[in-house]
């Protein structure tokens, strides 16, 4: 026997004895098994599967499966008979599952549509099941109808299956990825559900609409200290209560980094949050093999000091928060930023995390502060550096300026230059040599009520867009601003409360449409008697 073993089992010395039973229980019977099948049965990591499996008899298919011979099997079987049986984690939800075999049906079917993971942002995509299960998480534990939720990240689309299985929720979803939010807004609008997407690079802040805003947050961070702590410290700052709040945090390590999982705890001590409850392997995914395709649910209760220390930790959080790619914890990418690259620019603002030898008497700004509200002086050129990993952040960096002339620094050309041109096309006119992009503000167009508006939503990028709009409509047709707000409303119901710095880029796109369509409206309306100021 190997150590932790019982009596007569072969098990690795570096394997969870729970684990380990559970794994020759399912390979006891002699069904064939993939390794990747075995771990999402155990939730074991890949390594310790891997060390197990070694001290085993298989047969093998050509195929890559596996199974005990039978004479293993007879031993093993005969073993477990006469030992002890470990218990596994009670799932709190499992006996509500079948009840609800067709929304896991429907989620299965929309997760295998959903884009393709992007490794660089750590995504893995969670089980259809295991979304369900979260949905029915939230109903038993807390009263749902009117309830606001936050999404902080969702890639696993928990937000869709909230929204099948407790219509009266209002859910949020905050997401980098821009086609995850045009997904998610598309499966919305087809399964009726409430469902609300706003763009956000969460190391520049939460969207001001999504900012005490709900009652509930779910998120499923990259597993590093960072992290996770980011997420969380941004869902906290989207709760309205704190004293009713609660965040549910997907996160799992490896049996074998301890250390790595003691940081990531540490991270939420400093967020002065009350774990109430941990469900073991509550999480399980196609893919993450090194902990074992599995992660535990926490659910987070903030203390009077949680906002404050969220508010304080967010601000520190470097752009490495990932396990991949440049925007990784141990990358070492970084701008190659020399003053002759601004010679012909005379900036009157540096915008970003410049040398302090470049220009040492030209004001500065941070980005997130770029971001969150105008700049309060006028300047005629700006300069920007986005570091590595940031570069989704170009578009809603460049809304946030009105200077004539800005010169954006990347560590890589950027690889979408066409499409952010065609987004920013009623303010700005794009070049690009190599990693530089400059931005030319283009006077606006004569004689083009479509044009002008779009002009006066993007010139005003940190207001709400349907205020902008609004007030173009009054302008044009003499509308009361009632019969404005309506027209807007009926246009563009995804247009309230949202800035242009938070709109995902496929309602940017729809956003010229969408104007014509409102001045068709409001000429209708023009033409109707007055309802009211």
């Amino acid at each position: 026997m190997g150590e932790g073993g019982a009596p007569g089992l072969p098990v690795a010395a570096d394997i969870d004895p729970r684990r380990a039973h559970t794994a020759l229980s399912l390979l006891a019977d002699r069904r064939w098994w993939t390794l990747a099948d075995l771990i999402r049965a155990t939730a074991a990591p890949r390594r310790s599967v891997e060390s197990l499996l070694a001290a085993l008899s298989l047969e093998h298919a050509g195929d890559g499966r596996f199974r005990l011979t039978p004479e293993q099997a007879e031993q093993i079987t005969g073993a477990l008979r006469t030992g002890h049986r470990p218990l596994e984690p009670a799932d709190p939800v499992a006996h509500l599952l079948s009840e609800h075999a067709a929304v896991v049906e429907r989620m299965d079917a929309l997760i295998r549509r959903a884009p393709r993971g992007r490794h660089v942002l750590d995504h893995v995509a969670a089980t259809p099941d295991t979304v369900v299960r979260r949905a029915l998480l939230l109903g038993a534990r807390f009263w749902l109808p009117g309830t606001r939720l936050l999404c902080v990240g969702d890639h696993d689309l928990t937000s869709l299956a909230v929204g099948m299985i407790h219509p009266g929720v209002e859910s949020t979803v905050v997401d980098v990825d821009e086609r995850i939010l045009a997904y998610i807004d598309a499966c919305a609008a087809d399964l009726g559900v409430n469902v609300r997407t706003r763009w956000a690079d969460l190391r520049l802040g939460l969207p001001p609409s999504a900012a005490a805003h709900a009652d509930l947050a779910v998120t499923d961070p990259p597993y590093t200290p960072e992290g996770v702590g980011l997420f969380v410290a941004r869902a906290l700052e989207g709760l309205r209560d704190h004293a009713r709040g609660r965040v549910l945090l997907a996160y799992g390590a490896s049996d074998r980094t301890p250390m790595l999982a003691l940081k990531v705890q540490n991270a939420l001590r400093d967020l002065n949050l009350v774990t109430e409850a941990v469900y073991p392997d509550f999480n399980r995914y196609f893919g993450a093999e090194a902990i074992g395709s599995a992660a535990d649910l926490y659910l987070l209760r903030p203390t009077g000091k949680s906002l404050p220390a969220a508010t304080a930790r967010a601000e520190r959080f470097s752009t490495a928060i990932y396990t991949q790619g440049p925007q990784a914890v141990e990358s070492r990418a970084a701008l190659r930023l020399t003053t002759d690259d601004l010679a012909d620019l005379q900036p009157g603002v540096l915008v970003g995390d410049w040398p302090k030898q470049i220009l040492p008497r030209v004001p500065r700004a941070r980005l997130t502060t770029w971001l969150a509200k105008p700049y309060a002086a006028a300047v005629r050129h700006a300069a920007v550096a986005l570091p590595p990993g940031l570069e989704p952040a170009l578009v809603r960096t460049l809304l946030a300026t009105r200077a004539e002339h800005v010169r954006v620094f990347l560590a890589e050309p950027p690889d979408d230059l066409p499409d952010a041109a065609a987004l920013l096309r009623p303010v700005y006119e794009l070049t690009a040599r190599g990693p530089v992009v400059d931005a030319v503000r283009t006077p606006p167009a004569a004689g083009d009520d479509t044009a002008r508006i779009l002009r006066a939503i993007m010139d005003r990028a940190h207001g709400k867009i349907a205020n902008a709009w609004r007030d173009q409509l009054t302008a044009l047709h003499g509308l009361t601003k009632r019969q404005a707000r309506t027209v807007v409303a009926d246009t563009a119901p995804w247009a309230r409360d949202v800035t242009p710095l938070e709109l995902p880029a496929h309602r940017l796109r729809a956003l010229p449409d969408a104007v014509r369509a409102s001045l068709r409206a409001a000429q209708t309306a023009a033409a109707a008697p007055a309802a009211g100021p």
